[in-house]
């Protein structure tokens, strides 16, 4: 059986795919961002490998929790579902980046470039990634008027074309990207069409099955289909471009292959 990191797992999409790896009998290592937010995991946490605890909008933090996970030792996959939607501000971390960028694009990549390469990679995303065009220029938002929308679909196609740059340098790993629908969760509200189990299912299955379908990298994901993202995605002009600029955002480079 597989043990696998789920980043955000204390609610949502996370939490459920949590449930569903532990009751297929996997091992899960969970996250919270505080020791408050922990206490969300009581159920979940004795079947539990690990709990670690890290505020992804905070650099030192992002950091410690990639620390956290190695003393456990290495992963089979890591999913990266942490996340969060249309924020009403810029609103500025630690390190003076905007919240969205920190916590939807540059944790992330922070994390998988500092955690011990797994053999599966997969980024949750959105079919809003579309609409995210053209961000390289002022990635953190330091000239342009924030548009929350327009942030949001940025970061997920930042993940996208991650986990495609991934695919490219690290032959070796499966990394893919997934869609997994409006779903009713505290971000997606009781409205959505999408209900949290079938949420979870496709971003599960890349991570722990063995089925010749699922064994694939480089591909972006819906309700366990491959579909065509973004054109910028798939560039690997762009996708080295982001790396690049994360680089410099950060001071963490991305290992070789």
């Amino acid at each position: 059986m597989a043990i696998v990191f789920i980043t955000g797992s204390t609610d949502g999409l996370g939490r459920a795919a949590a449930q569903s790896l532990l009751d297929q009998g996997h091992r899960v290592v969970l996250h919270a961002r505080s020791a408050d937010r922990a206490a969300a995991l009581e159920e979940l946490a004795p079947r539990a490998e690990a709990v670690v605890i890290g505020d992804l909008q905070n650099g030192t933090e992002t950091r410690s929790i990639a620390d956290q996970v190695n003393a456990i030792g290495r992963m089979d996959a890591v999913i990266h579902n942490a996340g969060i939607y249309t924020q009403p501000n810029r609103g500025s971390t630690l390190e003076g980046h905007a919240s969205t960028l920190a916590i939807n694009t540059v944790a992330p990549y922070i994390l998988t470039a500092l955690i011990e390469r797994p053999a599966r990679l997969v980024y949750l995303s959105s079919g809003l990634h579309r609409g995210g065009e053209g961000s390289l220029n002022d990635l953190d938002w330091t000239k342009r008027s924030w548009d929350a929308a327009k942030a949001y679909a940025e970061s997920k196609l930042h993940v996208v074309a991650l986990a495609f740059a991934l695919a490219r340098r690290w032959p070796q790993v499966l990394s893919n990207a997934v869609d997994p629908g409006w779903a009713r969760t505290r971000m997606g509200g009781s409205g959505a069409p999408v209900d949290i189990a079938t949420g979870q299912k496709t971003q599960t299955w890349l991570a722990v099955s063995n089925d010749p379908a699922a064994l694939v990298s480089g591909r972006y994901w819906h309700n366990l289909q491959e579909q065509q993202p973004a054109s910028e995605a798939t560039d690997a002009g762009f996708q080295d471009g982001l790396v690049g600029r994360l680089r410099e955002l950060t001071g963490v480079a991305l290992p070789g292959s």
